[in-house]
């Protein structure tokens, strides 16, 4: 949006916000601090299963769209407002782009997997973040022509707010304690904080953790709820429970961190931008880049694994050196701008 500015005769854009994400800590902050400007539109889906909350973006975008009458509907990443706008776009004969294009973790239980793949198929242009998803959309037949490596633009924003983040350094510190070195921890995933045992195991590691180095666990607010039982115990250990953090408060936090322990796919990338060790509570990623060039390790169901990486990295048996994956340097927008010049019309963002 920020790209698509600078031509105001070219380029009429429309963003719509489906309401999908909508707690104030996980929603209207992150206009705030990315600098977004007010949607155009909020549809207000809120929470629910995913075929309801699927099924309410569909009804409430369709009027959207035949009252605006875009030429393209853009939709970023994999959640179900993406696969729910793209589906209800195809079907009125409007053209679809998608960033974040050709992700494939391959564990069809992963419910952004299913949002990916069916994205992907309906859509008329398709922009990746890694040569991975170039091969993994030719390998499911997609046109080349239809196929764009660009970058990441989340790194676009990440460069671009990294001095703002470096100024909350010091508060931060002074807030959280955090004269020594910490890891920092974010989980979320129904595989991990769902299932009662796995998470048990996962706490029993961060108890181990915590009697080591100190641990920051900003909680997630599907997390909040399962971890009621073992907040105790795990602020007796050296682990923090914090509410969750802004873009750019986590950000700094990430940058001084240890190391970060996570199951999301966007932290993976962040901290292989910023070459700081990473460990993924996950048997797989959709993000290989952040392995193959990064910092990033898959410990899958292997909690030892977590805490012998953290003795590890303590110890200094473990140095993380890395650069930047290709084409992660700002300026995937403006790649993706100079391919949608190539059309004609205004672009509807959901």
């Amino acid at each position: 949006m920020r790209a698509m500015a600078s031509y105001p005769q070219e380029f009429e854009q429309t963003l719509i916000h489906t309401g999908q994400h909508y707690d104030s800590g996980m929603s209207q902050i992150f206009f705030d601090e990315l600098d977004l400007p007010e949607p155009d539109m909020n549809l207000e889906v809120g929470s629910g299963s995913h075929a309801r909350q699927t099924a309410q973006v569909m009804e409430r975008f369709e009027p959207v769209l035949l009252d605006f009458k875009p030429d393209w509907v853009m939709v970023p990443g994999d959640v179900n407002s993406t696969l729910a706008c793209a589906l209800v776009a195809v079907k009125l004969g409007i053209r679809v782009a998608h960033v974040e294009a050709g992700l494939r973790s391959f564990d069809r239980a992963m419910p952004e997997e299913i949002n990916r793949i069916v994205t992907d198929h309906l859509s008329d242009l398709l922009f990746t973040t890694e040569p991975s998803g170039n091969e993994n959309l030719r390998c499911e037949g997609i046109d080349e022509h239809k196929i764009h490596f660009v970058g990441n633009v989340m790194i676009d924003t990440l460069i671009r707010l990294l001095p703002k983040a470096k100024l909350r350094w010091a508060h931060l510190n002074e807030r959280f304690e955090l004269e020594n070195q910490y890891i920092l921890v974010t989980l979320h995933r129904p595989s991990n904080v769902d299932n009662s045992e796995r998470l048990a195991e996962i706490v029993a590691a961060l108890v181990s953790i915590g009697q080591k180095v100190g641990v920051l666990f900003p909680v997630h607010p599907r997390t909040k709820e399962r971890l009621v039982d073992y907040r105790q115990l795990l602020e007796n250990n050296q682990v923090k429970i914090i509410e969750p953090l802004g873009y750019l408060d986590f950000l700094a936090l990430q940058m001084r961190a240890l190391m970060v322990l996570t199951d999301s796919g966007g932290i993976q990338e962040e901290t292989t931008y910023l070459g700081i060790p990473c460990l993924t509570l996950r048997a797989n990623t959709e993000r290989p880049i952040t392995i193959i060039e990064g910092t990033n390790t898959l410990v899958g169901d292997d909690i030892n694994k977590v805490v012998l990486a953290v003795d590890d990295i303590l110890s200094g048996r473990q140095k993380t050196v890395t650069k930047p994956p290709g084409f992660w340097d700002g300026h995937a927008a403006e790649r993706i701008l100079h391919v949608l010049r190539t059309y004609k019309g205004n672009i509807a963002f959901n």
